[in-house]
């Protein structure tokens, strides 16, 4: 089945035309969302902690801002940009005492929808436009002109127009120059977990680290493991990005390209492919999801507690002093 791609004639910015658009959080995609929309022409309130830091940057950036509740009230559009860990506790006290009724709830990630930590009323549209780029990248694509492709999503269609007021957000980010990709909450919640935890975020780290201490132990220099097997991953990593995977193999050494391709295989096996499926069974099954949100309740103990661990290794202390040598001197 061909997935349909959205471009700038399928979206009308007119779906949003004197509309009200709270934007609820002011943090990594929060920020350049509201900017963005704004800069579209649309009516943009940012929701925020009265004498936060975030209250004097929206200020600062010359947006509406106004405390959570004041945001909300009257809103035709919530856009909740908040972390999946705090969402459920502000929907809870300070966004449905004062959700307008038909008003429409949109989300950047299908997390907090997926699992039932939210649940709206049935009169509300319930949509997800998720730019598949941190929030500065949203940004400054859109500043170039352009604009980052996005998924969006219909959980539920009260007004009948729910699909429109998606598109029309995110021709307001920009993302239909690009294109945006239609999926469901459940669908982007879990393989967006699965991405982070097996490939972007939990695997690379521990690949990298593993190389790392494997040449350390057997003798390498530690400024020579970290060129090898991290500085260079962001070259590699351009390339696959700009042209797939045959374009990386055609631009590396035919040594390189004999080496990976004949011993990937003794990194990545079947084991691994095992882990991969039961990193998927624990986010499909929600046990991921009670987990993480186990450690909500004790103020992220844990994580705090590995991030501790992971800043003192030796690769993050080798890599603070290889970094410096790229610094422009002023």
């Amino acid at each position: 089945m061909v997935t349909k791609i959205y471009h700038d004639p399928d979206a009308d910015l007119g779906a949003l035309k004197g509309k009200k658009i709270a934007v609820i959080g002011y943090g990594n995609q929060g920020r350049a969302q509201a900017l963005c929309l704004h800069d579209s022409g649309l009516q943009v309130t940012v929701g925020a902690r009265k004498g936060g830091e975030s209250w004097d940057r929206v200020q600062e950036d010359g947006l509406k801002v106004a405390d959570i509740p004041a945001a909300v009230t009257g809103a035709d559009v919530v856009m909740i940009l908040l972390p999946d860990e705090v969402q459920p506790k502000v929907y809870r006290d300070q966004i449905a005492p004062n959700l307008k009724a038909g008003a429409a709830l949109e989300f950047a990630h299908g997390f907090a929808i997926t699992f039932k930590l939210i649940a709206p009323p049935k009169n509300c549209d319930v949509i997800m436009v998720a730019p598949k780029s941190p929030g500065r990248m949203v940004r400054q694509t859109f500043l170039e002109g352009f604009g980052v492709p996005s998924l969006i999503a219909v959980e539920q269609d009260a007004s009948g127009s729910a699909r429109k007021i998606a598109l029309a957000l995110a021709k307001g980010l920009g993302s239909t120059k690009a294109g945006v990709l239609e999926t469901d909450f459940r669908e982007e919640a879990t393989s967006d977990l699965f991405g982070e935890q097996a490939v972007l975020c939990g695997g690379v780290t521990a690949l990298i680290e593993a190389g790392f201490d494997t040449l350390v132990k057997a003798g390498y220099k530690p400024e020579i493991a970290y060129f090898e097997v991290l500085h260079e991953l962001k070259l590699i990593v351009d390339l696959i990005q700009a042209g797939g995977m045959m374009h990386m193999w055609d631009s590396v050494s035919n040594t390189a390209e004999y080496g990976g391709l004949t011993r990937r295989d003794l990194v990545i096996n079947d084991a691994s492919r095992e882990a991969m499926k039961k990193i998927l069974d624990d986010i499909n099954t929600g046990r991921f999801a009670e987990e993480w949100t186990k450690e909500w309740k004790v103020d992220l103990a844990n994580m705090k507690k590995l991030e501790k661990e992971e800043s003192e290794k030796k690769i993050e202390k080798v890599g603070q002093e290889i970094r410096q040598l790229f610094e422009r001197k002023k």
